[in-house]
């Protein structure tokens, strides 16, 4: 599996008690800042490219500062920020950004960010979380989140309509100013109610906080975005909030005891960092916001109506933690309920087939492919020794001869190294990518033993082409069978993950070839005109013409072909590739039926919207007139 930039991640903690409180249970002033770096570094595999943390002091005094923020860039970025803080000083390098390491052990809420860009540019200034800062507490604005907007020109063009400049181009940072803009006005609203009321200076001051809203800032902002999110932030006087996209793609849980209100995006690092039950930690619903108060006082608020359950399945496959009870049993029976297929692809040969995975992500599913062999095996033991016991009296060689039958599970496969960027020659690169992956010579007895092997999903190939498929082949299989736990991928995604163009995927450049081989490069033409026809439509009338380019073909012959694609020159070892279906994925992962990276239902209109544009790009670059 190609590692792919995907979800961010977002922890959030508000502290219910004085500061007071956590010093003398705990003995520490910075009881949240460490459950903070828990939480995080928990979630790290979320986010490589850098991270982000702010926090804000409700008992700040007139001419202090009360919000903080720290970012860093690289996979050290979390320890680096943490370090930062803890020297008490401040820093400002290529590498890292301080804004005044004071006062973060003072903080009642606490939010971090770890990203991995999809859109947009890199670098630290597009590290979340994003600040907008005003002399008025209640107007200081900080937001991070984990999400793609599918619909960021229209954003942009709404809020450049109403006068604003913004400085920066990406969906963050429009968001941070269209909601910015929304609080404006809703201290303006309480503002002028205090004015009626006859109060002044201070007294007017404390009305605003104290009544500011943030559930109308989020009925007037979110019902403009398009696409998967979930939203963290904060307001300089104390409103904290996190809200989940209507859809439900992306995921946020959180935690609530008489200490802290924590918000994570994923469940599993709520539990850890917290000692808590699974059960004692809620999923935050599709359009729900949570909201705390300065007051302390939380709510649970349903800002837009759900628009159906489209969670992602490619959370449960790839990138969760599996460490989750539920993603953890999913992850299993993604991998049993492909039994009956690989048992057909090694014509029912258990004695002479090895069993293995490629590291890491699809552990968990080789254990439930193991567990369905073993049932299998353990029915065919019971046959064979009822039938047994109906002729004879059986001697212990026979008994011990049907028992010795076992499933040979090895580790064949090992990740070895990471590929140096310093290594810029083609031919030097791709001869160091092909020993990304090592093998462990003896594992099974060449040209005798099959060789299955299971891998979370198939995307690009490059990888399987390039190192894993070769290194196997010096074990010399006498069949390899390639296994993908979830279907054949399709198509981009456009709500979190670094697949936007259609050329990456290696099923749709096998339909591509299977269409130049059928001599039907006209239905390919015939796409790209329906998918221009309708370009002056709105985006909720389209239609995914680009389905229409798996039509005419299995998923057996597809299959076929991307093996064609995939084998490495030279290569005679007969391989065959198995997936998941569809069916399979939505029975193991019944409440995350999100799949549009393997159907192309798209839950949103500018998901059908940029997939279209995608095929019109690709076409126009490829087309041979």
């Amino acid at each position: 599996m190609e590692p792919l930039k995907h979800e961010c991640g977002v922890a959030m903690i508000r502290l219910l008690k004085p500061i007071s409180y956590y010093k003398e249970k705990y003995g520490t002033t910075s009881y949240g800042l460490n459950k903070l770096y828990l939480l995080m570094e928990k979630q790290h595999n979320r986010g490589q490219e850098g991270a982000g943390i702010a926090c804000t002091n409700l008992q700040a005094k007139p001419g202090e500062e009360y919000m903080f923020r720290e970012r860093a860039l690289g996979s050290g970025a979390i320890n680096e920020i943490f370090k930062t803080i803890a020297s008490s000083h401040s820093s400002q390098s290529p590498q890292g950004e301080s804004e005044g390491a004071g006062g973060w052990e003072d903080a009642q809420i606490l939010m971090g960010h770890l990203r991995y860009s999809t859109t947009g540019k890199s670098g630290l200034s597009h590290v979340h979380p994003f600040m907008r800062r005003n002399n008025w507490r209640a107007k200081n604005l900080c937001l991070c989140g984990n999400f793609n907007l599918t619909n960021v020109d229209e954003v942009f063009n709404e809020i450049t309509a109403n006068g604003q400049h913004p400085r920066i181009y990406n969906d963050t940072y429009i968001m941070l100013e269209l909601m910015g803009h929304r609080l404006d006005r809703e201290s303006e609203r309480i503002y002028n109610i205090a004015h009626m009321q006859g109060l002044t200076g201070t007294d007017l001051t404390r009305y605003i906080e104290d009544n500011i809203d943030i559930t109308n800032i989020l009925r007037t902002s979110t019902p403009l975005f398009d696409g998967g999110y979930v939203l963290c932030g904060f307001t300089g006087s104390g409103e904290m909030f996190s809200m989940r996209d209507p859809w439900g793609i992306r995921p946020a849980f959180w935690y609530r005891d008489e200490e802290v209100l924590v918000v994570a995006s994923e469940r599993p690092v709520i539990q850890t960092t917290f000692d808590v039950s699974t059960d004692s930690i809620h999923e935050l619903l599709p359009g729900q916001a949570l909201t705390i108060h300065k007051n302390g006082n939380v709510a649970l608020t349903q800002i837009l109506a759900p628009q159906g359950n489209h969670a992602c399945s490619f959370e449960r496959i790839y990138f969760s933690r599996g460490s989750d009870r539920d993603i953890y049993r999913e992850r299993k029976a993604l991998g049993e309920q492909l039994t009956p297929q690989i048992n057909k692809a090694i014509e029912g040969d258990l004695e002479h087939t090895v069993f293995s995975y490629v590291p890491n992500t699809a552990e968990v599913a080789f254990y439930g492919m193991l567990d369905g062999f073993k049932k299998q095996l353990n029915e065919q033991k019971v046959e064979q020794l009822f039938r047994l016991t109906q002729q004879h009296r059986p001697t212990r060689e026979e008994l011990r001869a049907i028992l010795h039958n076992y499933i040979r599970s090895e580790k064949v496969a090992i990740k070895d190294i990471k590929l140096r960027t310093f290594i810029t020659e083609g031919n030097k690169r791709n001869d160091l990518a092909a020993h990304v992956y090592d093998i462990t010579y003896g594992s099974l007895e060449p040209q005798v033993d099959n060789l299955v092997i299971i891998d979370d999903s198939i995307v690009r190939g490059t990888t399987l082409r390039e190192s894993i498929i070769r290194i196997l082949d010096r074990l010399h299989p006498k069949k390899m069978v390639l296994v993908s736990s979830c279907p054949q991928v399709r198509y981009p995604d456009y709500y979190g993950i670094d697949m936007s163009h259609l050329d990456e995927f290696i099923a749709f450049r096998a339909a591509v070839q299977l269409h130049i081989e059928h001599g039907s490069w006209q239905t390919l033409h015939d796409i790209y005109l329906k998918c221009v026809e309708q370009q002056s439509l709105p985006a909720e009338e389209m239609h995914n013409y680009v389905k229409d380019i798996y039509h005419p073909f299995t998923t057996d012959e597809i299959s076929t072909k991307m093996l064609d694609l995939l084998r490495p020159d030279g290569m005679t070892t007969p391989i065959q590739l198995v997936f998941q279906s569809l069916e399979g994925l939505h029975q193991a992962c019944p409440h995350h039926p999100g799949d549009w990276y393997f159907s192309g239902n798209y839950p949103t209109a500018g998901g059908v919207r940029l997939v279209n544009q995608a095929y019109i790009d690709w076409y126009e670059k490829n087309d041979k007139g």
